[in-house]
């Protein structure tokens, strides 16, 4: 007989998490999430390497990741709109050890992009203010900790408040791209010609220098990297005012996310010669080439402020991770821990130590001992690994989310069913699609390096079956990362459940979640 969601498996996070947290996110706060979370528009300038033909991986990344992860997401979230997302649905099919290793896949990456989300303020903080070029990579990674160290402060306030700026900084991003794709239309309604032509279909040629075939297909996992986060905004789905808004925020953030990609490009593109266009600040220098240094150094701030914002909301959305953990036992009860505002703050804060941390070891330390030419040299290898790293771990979760589907479907049949958004084959053929695009994912990011230059991969090729994998400098220090982070997982996991039964053994009662 088919499982229901009454039947005594719900875990404590279920039952209690809804009576903790506030419902106060709208449609509109869960879009200007999914967008904060999933359009990194700076990587509309690094895919330029691809030429032309980056049209065609954004296209190929649409049908076979975004589009597969926002049904698979739907679905779950409709049948299980609790806190933690992929933990609680992993739980589900899976049970306690998978679901908070699922859960730690997607939430350590979120640790690592807060640290690169300040490697790109710091970037447009360059390009609008050139003198400050000049800093130290240390004194980068300083300025990188204290950012880490603001998010945390704004994310711990009312969340109605910190929403309702992050919404008002969204609408900026959304202006500021705008400007990119109008900075393209005004260059070549000048006269110009357009510095790459991006109606070049030729390019796409698999036998072309820049097209879509396997020798080019790290693009496909900066694309992927580029997708990832598509379930992140349901880490706080007791917190949702409608469930209808779960539905909506997939389509209308899907939306968003592909046309800004899109338009985004091809303004870079257009106006940005090929040799610097795959530089972060290229999307505000595009602005500059079209309207004047002024407007350039403008749009550079607006997005200097956003990624600062996208801090923000990396640190409160991936915090409800380790919050519901903490409810769960899987982590120590202190975790689960919320403030006056109904924000879950001993959790914020774990994870801002994390990053700050993690700031200071790769930006600090690591340059001290081991000096690279340029700054900029080790501050772009330090951005490009922590990257790479993140394209890898969260794939893996995902893959992990398109079997939950899958599982999920079969065996709550009746709650399906009542809430079922598709037929089941959709779901099927979205789960084997998107799974081995995932798949693909992290196998192209591991066998390719995003910058040859730099940070050498060709020390020869691994084979794994009939899967060959290049490797060398780019392949040690990202898988390196990605095996050691998922060795912590399982620590924690382990440590947690010791934990949890000592403290049941003893007679201690569960301590109560909140301020």
């Amino acid at each position: 007989m088919a499982a229901t969601a009454d039947q005594g498996d719900l875990l404590i996070s279920e039952r209690v998490a809804g009576g903790i947290l506030p419902k106060v996110l709208t449609t509109f706060d869960m879009v200007a999430i999914f967008v904060a979370i999933v359009l990194f528009i700076t990587n509309s300038a690094v895919i330029q390497s691809a030429g032309p033909s980056s049209y065609g991986w954004w296209v190929i990344g649409f049908i076979v990741f975004l589009i597969p992860c926002a049904v698979a997401t739907g679905q779950l979230g409709v049948m299980f709109p609790g806190e933690g997302s992929i933990y609680l649905w992993t739980h589900k099919a899976f049970g306690a050890f998978w679901g908070f290793f699922a859960g730690f896949c997607a939430w350590w990456p979120g640790v690592l992009v807060m640290v690169a989300t300040g490697t790109v303020t710091v970037s447009f903080i360059n390009y609008a203010f050139p003198s400050t070029a000049a800093w130290s990579v240390q004194e980068q990674g300083l300025v990188i900790a204290a950012m880490v160290v603001l998010s945390a402060l704004i994310a711990v306030l009312r969340f109605r408040v910190t929403q309702s700026v992050v919404n008002v900084v969204f609408a900026l991003y959304g202006l500021a791209i705008l400007a990119m794709f109008a900075a393209g239309i005004v260059y070549l309604a000048r006269g110009h010609h357009a510095v790459v032509n991006p109606w070049d279909f030729a390019a796409w040629k698999p036998s072309a220098h820049t097209g879509i075939n396997f020798t080019n297909w790290t693009f496909f996992g900066l694309v992927v990297l580029a997708l990832l986060g598509v379930e992140v905004p349901l880490n706080m789905g007791v917190e949702i005012r409608n469930t209808r808004s779960v539905t909506r925020y997939l389509l209308w953030g899907s939306l968003v996310v592909m046309v800004a990609y899109l338009l985004a490009t091809w303004g870079v593109m257009v106006t940005v010669p090929a040799h610097t266009a795959a530089n972060v600040p290229a999307v505000a220098a595009a602005v500059g080439v079209a309207f004047g240094s002024v407007a350039g150094k403008a749009t550079a701030l607006v997005l200097a402020l956003f990624f600062l914002f996208i801090t923000v909301v990396y640190n409160y959305s991936f915090a409800r991770l380790i919050f519901v953990s903490g409810l769960d036992e899987r982590l120590p009860k202190a975790m689960s821990h919320v403030n006056k505002n109904k924000v879950p703050d001993v959790a914020v804060w774990v994870q801002t130590i994390i990053a700050v941390a993690f700031a200071l070891i790769a930006f600090v330390l690591v340059p001290s001992v081991v000096a690279a030419k340029q700054s900029v040299d080790s501050e772009t290898r330090i951005y490009d690994i922590l990257q790479a790293a993140v394209t890898v771990i969260w794939c893996i979760s995902i893959v992990v989310l398109f079997i939950d589907v899958l599982i999920i479907l079969r065996r709550y049949r009746t709650q399906f069913e009542q809430r079922r958004l598709a037929h089941p084959a959709v779901f099927w053929a979205c789960s084997i699609v998107g799974g081995v695009a995932a798949f693909i994912g992290i196998v192209s990011t591991l066998s390719g390096s995003w910058n040859a230059t730099l940070i050498s991969n060709d020390a020869g090729v691994l084979k794994i079956g009939s899967v060959a994998i290049d490797y060398g400098t780019w392949f040690w220090w990202v898988g390196g990362i990605t095996l050691v982070s998922l060795a912590i997982g399982s620590v924690l996991y382990v440590l947690g459940r010791q934990r949890s039964r000592g403290s049941h053994a003893a007679g201690r009662a569960p301590q109560q979640a909140g301020s």
